[in-house]
């Protein structure tokens, strides 16, 4: 038998899928369901975190609860939805004090409110320390983007920055001040970038970066049957990578391509469209460009080598 850490999350995905019916819509594999419904498509996708796992040295529980809300929201905001509601299961220690979890909810109700959505429910049990929330989305008339519509040729770019969330964590764990650990405890997801980006109908594909670059890369890669090549020397640079990186030795490669946390989006566009994404005034980078090689590759200048698995 295999156990389940040693199957690894987007293998049990695979398995899943494999036993659930198949579902009008589009189900499992994607950053959120679509699902069907006489008023119009549903967008919901669902998402967790515990005290093991995504409480860093120094988040409060206000910043825990924030990040619960942040996870879901940007799986919204990578299909181009927009945030509607949230339903929250909340598994607390049984001896936990009381203010802890208010401040938990606090701090998912100031995320929501950031994006325009409200809390409208949820469950409360005990256990282990963990948050799972449920997040419903509109499109709005736009079609959602999905992984799976990138073609050779087209140009792959990203929103915002790389590493600022796993510069404040190697900051934390190696006692450096200076360097913002806002990104690691605070993520914004990109929802008003997304909105632009399915409404330009430029995209062709589009996944949120909370694994890390390398798997967003990767998923896209299987999901359209592609590969990419992307240079290492166009990733844009998160604040305290390069501190980080000269202070601890940590390479820069792996803050920016196998960290999580950072919540921007990664997208591929036609390049005959590219006119679209500038009349909706995004702000993003290019990195690369979508190929047959059924693989994304990181391009260092002096060489070329494929991504491997996302590491945190």
């Amino acid at each position: 038998m295999v156990s389940l850490k040693e199957l690894g999350e987007r293998e049990l995905v695979k398995s899943i899928r494999s036993i659930v019916r198949q579902s009008p819509g589009l189900g499992p594999g994607d950053d959120c369901a679509v699902i069907p419904s006489t008023g119009g498509d549903i967008i919901a996708c669902t998402d967790g975190v515990t005290f093991e796992r995504h409480f860093p040295k120094g988040m409060t529980y206000e910043e825990f609860g924030w990040t619960a809300a942040a996870v879901n929201i940007s799986d919204l905001a990578s299909m181009g939805a927009a945030p509607v509601g949230l339903l929250a299961a909340l598994t607390m220690p049984p001896d936990l004090d009381a203010v802890p979890l208010y401040d938990i909810m606090a701090g998912m109700d100031k995320c929501a409110e950031s994006f325009g959505a409200y809390i409208y429910g949820g469950d409360t049990k005990f256990g282990c320390g963990a948050v799972s929330c449920t997040a419903i989305g509109a499109m709005n008339g736009r079609r959602p983007m999905l992984r799976s519509g990138a073609r050779p040729g087209d140009i792959v770019a990203v929103t915002g920055s790389l590493g600022s969330a796993a510069a404040g964590f190697f900051a934390i764990e190696n006692g450096l001040e200076g360097v913002s650990s806002s990104p690691l405890m605070m993520p914004v997801p990109r929802v008003e970038e997304g909105i632009a980006l399915s409404a330009s109908g430029a995209v062709t594909s589009c996944i949120d970066l909370s694994d890390g670059l390398a798997e967003g890369a990767r998923s896209i890669c299987s999901a359209s049957h592609t590969g990419m090549d992307v240079h290492m020397a166009f990733l844009p640079e998160g604040d305290g990578v390069e501190r980080v990186a000269s202070e601890t030795g940590i390479q820069k490669e792996e803050m920016m391509l196998y960290w999580g946390g950072d919540y921007e989006l990664l997208f591929t566009f036609d390049k005959n469209k590219r006119s679209a994404l500038y009349d909706h005034d995004l702000e993003f980078s290019i990195i690369g460009m979508v190929t047959n090689d059924g693989v994304p590759y990181i391009d260092h200048g002096d060489r070329r080598e494929a991504m491997g698995n996302g590491r945190h």
